[in-house]
């Protein structure tokens, strides 16, 4: 019999990176209220900044200095942690089944995407319904290219420069411009 104090919620087990059940009542609550927030969001005409800004500080529970352009779409929106002065580009999409954290000062170019979200790499597990996720931390006065991919677990360096299309799959040092598939540093930025 499994011990009650030991047992951990669906929520719980996806931001401790474990195996998490994605169908469970609450998690599918939480991204039906982010699913509304986006769809409010991506309806707003240009230029309507006040009320774009309410619905992003509602959907990212954050009192910052964001703006992002639309569509913009995420999976939970609570998951991620932005700093001050954030602008993401059209076509952003964050999938914050784990922490996503952004510093101060970055910007996404068009269609960047974050996936914190993953799948096991073995056929019956995923049939299973098997999910983890592993956070994602992005540094202060990071700028990130166009149609650039983010993957989990990935943490990139305060001042570097991510070029456009990279799919990052390991971590980015600071002071740096990197780019490609997989994503590698080319030269060191003096700071």
């Amino acid at each position: 019999m499994d011990n009650p104090q030991n047992s951990s919620t669906e929520k719980q087990k996806m931001l401790k990176g474990e195996y998490y059940n994605s169908f469970e009542e609450s998690l599918l609550y939480d991204r039906k209220r982010a699913k509304k927030l986006c769809q409010q969001l991506n309806a707003i005409p240009d230029g309507s900044q006040g009320e774009r800004s309410k619905i992003i500080q509602n959907l990212l529970q954050t009192d910052k200095q964001v703006w992002i352009e639309s569509p913009f779409r995420c999976d939970y929106g609570y998951n991620i942690e932005v700093g001050d002065n954030f602008y993401a580009n059209f076509g952003c999409i964050i999938l914050d089944c784990n922490l996503v954290k952004i510093g101060d000062n970055v910007k996404f170019g068009p269609n960047v995407q974050v996936y914190a979200a993953t799948h096991p790499t073995n056929p019956e597990e995923r049939i299973a319904g098997k999910e983890m996720a592993y956070p994602i931390t992005i540094g202060d006065n990071v700028w990130i290219g166009g149609g650039s991919i983010i993957l989990p677990g990935v943490t990139i360096g305060n001042n570097s420069v991510i070029g456009a299309g990279s799919i990052v799959t390991k971590n980015i040092p600071e002071n740096v411009v990197a780019v490609g598939n997989p994503c590698r540093v080319l030269r060191s930025i003096n700071c």
